[in-house]
């Protein structure tokens, strides 16, 4: 038996006024989306330019909508859709949490596409640079997710293993920070690698599909140290609902980046 570490169980709200709360998990999506904006502000302008800053300052809104809407309606029909059939009104609680990132991910292309379309920007080359900085909300969001002990890991006999509040008295994996890890530092750190390469740049595509498919396989790793959904349990072979959603993901990635191998630079 190891000695678990103790959680530290950090209050989920940063502080209240009145009725008026301001919690991590919110926090988390707002740095994620305000770092991703000035850092995406940098790059559009890299040889070959992509756009104007100003058209980025235009999309951070629409991003903002992509992922929330996305990511509570993923939530809804990917996971937990008898639930909130009988509770409509819990659909727009999305201060109790309960986000899905490959419904937020589906927001945001749906934002994009409509974005660079009205915009008349390459919506691939207007991809690599979302792709690049898209690991930023990443890891921040899993860091909220362990500051509100949810989405915690399997039984675990490792030495950094964790008793969270609402996982029983069983030590778990803080699968957590694994995906922060990475989903969130080791993604980024890639995509930061490439797009310095001009070589990469000006093949569209590229990064985006090197990002869609790093993520799909980070969270299907991640995944077996992470608990199944009680709602879901484990599937077939021992899988999980995050693998079977992370293997459309790999596929789509790996077409995009043969598609733009095969392609001469531009």
């Amino acid at each position: 038996m190891f000695f678990a570490i103790p959680f530290p169980n950090i209050d989920p709200v940063i502080f209240e006024v009145g009725v008026f709360a301001v919690r991590w998990y919110s926090l988390a999506y707002i740095v994620g989306l305000v770092l991703g904006w000035r850092l995406m502000k940098r790059l559009c302008q890299l040889d070959p330019p992509v756009c104007e800053k100003d058209a980025v300052d235009d999309f951070l809104v629409w991003a903002t909508f992509g992922v929330i809407l996305g990511g509570r309606i993923g939530m809804v029909l990917f996971y937990q859709f008898d639930y909130y059939m009988a509770n409509p009104a819990k659909i727009i609680a999305v201060w109790e949490g309960g986000m899905s990132f490959h419904g937020g991910f589906l927001g945001v292309v749906v934002a994009g596409i409509i974005f660079t379309r009205r915009h008349k920007i390459d919506p691939l080359r207007f991809g690599d640079l979302l792709g690049c900085v898209a690991p930023i909300g990443l890891f921040f969001g899993r860091i909220a997710n362990f500051i509100n002990g949810e989405l915690w890991g399997r039984a675990a006999d490792v030495p950094w293993a964790m008793v969270f509040p609402t996982g029983g008295p069983i030590e778990r994996h803080p699968s957590q920070l694994y995906e922060a890890a990475f989903e969130g530092l080791v993604l980024f750190t890639v995509m930061m690698m490439l797009v310095r390469l001009e070589s990469i740049r000006r093949r569209p595509g590229l990064l985006m599909g090197t990002f869609v498919a790093g993520y799909g396989i980070a969270r299907s790793i991640a995944e077996f140290f992470r608990e199944p959904d009680a709602y879901i349990g484990f599937l077939a072979f021992g899988t999980t609902w995050g693998q079977w959603l992370s293997l459309p993901m790999i596929a789509v990635g790996v077409y995009f980046i043969v598609r733009a191998r095969r392609r001469e630079p531009v």
